[in-house]
Formats: structure tokens, sequence, C-alpha cells
């Protein structure tokens, strides 16, 4: 018996994503996290900010956050003319 499932190929589009996690990054992260903008937050959170090319890239930099101890507290794809809600006064 032979199962069809549908294809993964082209369902993923490289996106800019929001990474935020608990805890402050020292500057010494930033290479680790290449092309990622890292703020760091009043509220003691760090934003991880950028693009991302795939999936597996996606779990790489969460694997990477998972090293870190920190936790991890949200994970959001910021779509073209999005606003983080944190810039809005």
């Amino acid at each position: 018996m032979s199962e069809k499932h549908a294809s993964t190929q082209n369902h993923y589009k490289t996106g800019t994503y929001e990474i935020r996690i608990k805890g402050h990054l020292d500057d010494k992260w930033a290479d680790w996290f290449e092309d990622l903008t890292i703020t760091l937050e009043d509220n003691g959170d760090t934003l991880l900010t950028g693009p991302v090319i795939d999936q597996a890239a996606l779990h790489g930099l969460l694997k990477k956050v998972r090293d870190l101890g920190l936790p991890l507290v949200s994970v959001s794809p910021v779509g073209p003319g999005q606003v983080d809600q944190s810039d809005v006064k």
C-alpha cells in the first residue's frame, strides 16, 4: 500500500523572524547569530530579528537559543510592513 504525502517543497519562503528570549545577551554573541540584529529591550528581553532562509535555518537558530540556556519567549514571523508593538507609542 502506497501513501501519498504532500510535498514540502516551495511551502516555505524566506522571511524575517523575531525571536524573543528572556535575558540580555552580550555583544560577543553577535557573530554567533550572524545576520540577526540583537536588540536589548528595557523589560530584560533580547530580541533577535533578521532573515531566515528556510525552516532548517530557523531550527538551527532555535538550537543556538537552547544552547544559551536562556528561556525562549516567542518566535514570530514578521511580514512586510508589520511593526513591532513595542515600537508603537
